[in-house]
């Protein structure tokens, strides 16, 4: 039996501590999504912090104009993504969120100059489409929950873009304190007014485990991305939706008509292959 190659192994790990923390923000749905951020910035704030110490680098970088911008859109994005996974089905909000990469590719053309294909668009066109069968055949993704899914893919795809212009100029450690370090006091300004006590200890632990979730999974991410080529591992990140649905069945239980699972995969043709069609571009540059 082949054994799997450390950068699919990581990738594998990140995608399964993902979904986990994503069964986390679910099982506080009485917890405001900026609180939860202010939890999971508080952790990943203090790790990320020792982890620079360790390594003896500058923890304050260059630019920063555009790490801020990165921790504020980011921010933004997860917020949104938070407050979706805690109204609408566990699935149809990975599946939502998916259309991040489309909106990265989109952008980019204007952020980092980056070209746009013919096909690309048709891969973003099926993507799309199929948002709009989750959304019109599951009573549960109102328009609302659409339209606040497909603004935090949209952040997402600025903050990806940001961290493109960031790489040259930043250590990826600094890029990824930023976030906590600008989440930290938005997400504490917001809670100061609007504080949810956790109840018990089980809303504690779950909060804390969304932060460590989460900073175990950017650094097998991270990990993943430093020890193999992209185009063998990032698709690899859309098996969190086999994940999504199993969680959401088990714990949550979701179930979905047929319609709704020909939306999601309709979702996942278009993202893979504007992905794969990229980095078939880019082998093609490098032969």
């Amino acid at each position: 039996m082949a054994r799997l190659s450390p950068g699919v192994r990581n990738m594998l790990l990140a995608t399964i501590l993902f979904s986990l923390m994503n069964v986390g923000v679910k099982l506080v749905p009485n917890i405001p999504a900026v609180e939860i951020i202010f939890f999971r910035s508080v952790i990943s704030l203090v790790i990320s912090a020792s982890i620079l110490k360790f390594n003896k680098v500058n923890v304050w970088g260059n630019n920063h104009f555009l790490l801020i911008s990165r921790g504020v859109v980011g921010a933004t994005a997860l917020i949104l993504f938070f407050i979706t996974l805690q109204k609408i089905p566990l699935a149809s909000a990975a599946t939502i969120q998916y259309t991040s990469p489309i909106f990265t590719a989109i952008l980019g053309v204007y952020i980092v100059r980056e070209k746009v294909k013919p096909v690309q668009w048709l891969f973003f066109l099926i993507a799309f489409t199929g948002v709009l069968i989750v959304e019109g055949f599951d009573a549960r993704v109102s328009g609302f929950y659409l339209f606040l899914g497909l603004t935090s893919g949209l952040f997402s795809g600025l903050a990806y873009n940001i961290i493109r212009k960031l790489h040259r100029s930043e250590h990826p450690l600094v890029i990824v304190f930023y976030f906590p370090l600008v989440a930290l006091p938005i997400s504490g300004a917001y809670s100061l007014f609007n504080w949810v006590q956790p109840q018990g200890a089980f809303e504690w632990i779950v909060l804390i485990a969304i932060g460590i979730l989460t900073q175990f999974a950017q650094y097998f991410l991270t990990k993943s991305y430093q020890s193999e080529e992209l185009s063998k591992v990032a698709i690899l990140k859309y098996i969190g939706l086999i994940f999504a649905l199993l969680y959401g069945f088990v714990i949550f239980d979701e179930h979905f008509n047929l319609l709704t699972y020909l939306g999601m995969t309709i979702v996942l043709v278009g993202v893979i292959g504007n992905v794969w069609y990229k980095e078939h571009l880019q082998s093609k540059t490098t032969r």
